[in-house]
């Protein structure tokens, strides 16, 4: 995803408020209840186990890189058997020059899903499914930079995002259908995907007792999700709250990272704007704030452990210890994962930047600041899922 002004979500608010839920309906209606035994064969997989090549599986090792001292290289165990499963979906990378994008799994598919999710299969099987997402050029159009897409169009708008919805709800339909009853799941997505996954949990997931009980958690970066103000639960969920230490299971991650204090045309942080109109939510309502649950804190630690791809020693990812602080912060009217990196003394080790400006955020390293947290954080839930049964 690119650009994302209030307007669009301005003109959303139009299309709902003025009653045109016919194009809302059509793409959602069949989506109130999971059909688990269709598109399971026709369902295109980018990682599934099995699946050669599953860019979510492989070499997990990393480099660490401290401030001071040797770098050093881990090689994390990977288990054959996970005792649980991860369902992800991807954020806005299509670069088709079309309002939706195609099943045809091409290597900013791969990319992402080597960057985001593929550490997290030394946790669980990771299943993600391609999908008919929104694409960058439509987006952009958006914005006046291109002619995919229309923002004086709303209904198409709707229609493009309930194409991406339904196509994403086949995917985890799939998901569903080949999963051994009751084993316990993951979803994680960011942006679009996060979108997407907060769209599904709340037509789906939420409102079913047996699919919730089988939520280890959803991990949703860089979506909106919110929660009435002071709150854990409610808001855009009725029944899952936000997790409140690494052993919570059936619970919601959440968050959006900046360095500084986002502006009031943010794209995240505030409630019903930006990225918010990916899950057809306008609200601004003064009683919700978004979503901010850190993981590192949830381990009760207040330095990140990162993840990036790249780095010295030939290991396909790398981490900077004690380089990135984390804690979620409410001022200003949003509420956000505020990033320092306080300690630049030693080696010289690099930093990521707000490279969209500000109303982006850090938003393109959301996973990443945080990413060997959340591993750390679904190995405990899954210790705890499993000695519940």
């Amino acid at each position: 995803m690119r650009i994302i002004r209030s307007t669009v979500s301005l003109l959303l608010s139009v299309v709902l408020a003025a009653g045109s839920m016919s194009v809302i309906a059509a793409g959602t209606a069949g989506a109130a209840t999971t059909t688990t035994t269709s598109g399971a064969s026709s369902t295109v997989w980018l990682c599934k186990p099995g699946v050669v090549p599953d860019p979510c599986a492989g070499n997990l090792s990393y480099s660490v890189v401290p401030a001071t001292g040797p770098t050093g290289v881990v090689h994390p165990k990977v288990p054959a058997s996970p005792p649980i499963d991860c369902f992800y979906v991807y954020p806005t990378v299509s670069q088709e020059t079309t309002p939706n994008a195609d099943l045809v799994i091409q290597s900013t598919e791969i990319g992402v899903a080597k960057e985001q999710v593929a550490p997290l299969s030394q946790d669980c099987r990771v299943f993600a499914p391609m999908y008919r997402q929104v694409t960058v050029p439509c987006l952009t159009s958006l914005e006046g930079l291109g002619t995919v897409c229309s923002a004086s169009n709303a209904a198409a708008v709707v229609s493009s995002l309930n194409v991406a919805y339904a196509s994403m709800l086949k995917g985890f339909n799939a998901f569903l259908a080949q999963e051994p009853k009751g084993r316990h799941f993951v979803l994680m997505g960011h942006s679009q995907g996060a979108a997407m996954l907060i769209r599904l949990i709340k037509g789906i997931v939420d409102p079913n007792p047996a699919l919730r009980s089988r939520l280890v958690s959803a991990i949703v970066l860089g979506g909106n999700l919110t929660v009435p103000k002071g709150k854990t639960v409610g808001g855009a969920f009725k029944h899952i709250p936000l997790c409140t230490s690494a052993s919570s299971t059936h619970c919601a991650i959440a968050y959006s990272s900046f360095y500084d204090q986002p502006p009031a045309g943010s794209n995240f942080g505030i409630p019903g704007k930006g990225v918010s109109f990916m899950w057809l939510d306008t609200s601004s309502s003064s009683t919700l704030q978004v979503a901010c649950v850190a993981p590192n804190q949830l381990l009760g630690q207040s330095w990140t452990n990162p993840r990036f791809l790249g780095g010295p020693s030939g290991a396909p990812y790398v981490t900077y210890p004690k380089l990135y602080k984390a804690a979620c912060q409410s001022s200003g009217g949003a509420t956000f994962l505020h990033v320092t990196h306080p300690g630049t003394a030693g080696r010289a080790r690099p930093t990521v930047s707000g490279t969209l400006g500000a109303t982006w955020g850090l938003h393109l390293y959301d996973p990443n600041l945080t990413l060997g947290n959340l591993v750390a954080v679904v190995a405990r839930e899954s210790t705890s899922v499993s000695k519940a049964r």
